[in-house]
């Protein structure tokens, strides 16, 4: 299938691990631009070598800390635009989560919450001006059930999928679709789930057992979907909240 990505430009507010950069390997793959940033130049320029080889579209990757950094954080929205000539999707990763803050209310609420809310607002004129304007949150199942204890990360996530369905109420005459995707436990190197199985193995296994396919996700199982959904491709959904987690919430959805 032809997801119409090709010359299409993506901004990702994270992207050098993980979900992030697998969603943005599939993008290249697809024949996309794309920007991205981390803290780290180190894992920047990796993540540039592996983007570039998936994909021959133009990379704008840039080291910086947006914790705490609001106009930093707007500067580079805007400079992503200017480097890619535009903007056509906008996929919001950045998390209290990957700084191993999930307890932390206001590095949640700054992180998962209002570095959304700072991405929209710069970037609603290019997507306005796109003829595929989508948007994507990273939510989590984290925010449907409830999971290991009461913690912001948890409440945050819940509180991103209920903006993210009244943005696509709100931006649909313009033509800007508006998505949650929320993965489940995802392992990777370096990830959250690799931390867990060595400081708290009995929750890794735990939650492994519950896992009715025996496994862990793997990224690159998020990033496809993530790719789909905010392609030309899907252009009648919009407000949607797409879990991926191999079964293993277990409520019922109508």
């Amino acid at each position: 299938m032809d997801l119409g990505l090709a010359g299409k430009k993506v901004i990702i507010n994270g992207g050098a691990h993980g979900l992030g950069l697998a969603a943005l390997r599939q993008f290249a793959t697809e024949g996309a631009d794309v920007a991205f940033l981390s803290r780290e130049q180190a894992k920047v320029d990796a993540a540039v070598a592996q983007i570039d080889a998936a994909g021959t579209g133009r990379v704008f990757g840039t080291a910086i800390d947006i914790t705490g950094n609001v106009e930093g954080y707007k500067a580079w929205l805007a400079a992503s635009v200017e480097a890619l000539g535009g903007c056509d999707i906008f996929v919001h990763t950045a998390s209290a989560s990957g700084q191993g803050a999930t307890g932390d209310w206001q590095r949640c609420l700054d992180m998962d919450i209002m570095n959304a809310v700072h991405g929209v607002e710069v970037l609603t004129p290019a997507l306005t001006e796109s003829d595929c304007g989508s948007i994507i949150f990273m939510s989590s199942t984290a925010a449907l059930e409830t999971f290991v204890a009461p913690q912001a990360f948890n409440a945050l996530k819940a509180a991103l999928i209920t903006y993210g369905s009244q943005l696509s109420q709100a931006f649909a005459a313009q033509g800007i679709r508006v998505n949650c995707i929320s993965p489940g436990a995802i392992e990777y190197p370096g990830g959250n789930w690799e931390m867990i199985k060595g400081v708290v193995p009995a929750l890794y296994e735990g939650t492994l057992a519950k896992m009715p396919m025996g496994r862990f996700g793997e990224p690159e199982e998020v990033a496809k979907a993530i790719v789909f959904v905010a392609s030309p491709a899907c252009p009648y959904m919009t407000g949607a909240n797409v879990v991926i987690d191999g079964g293993f919430t277990q409520r019922v959805q109508f």
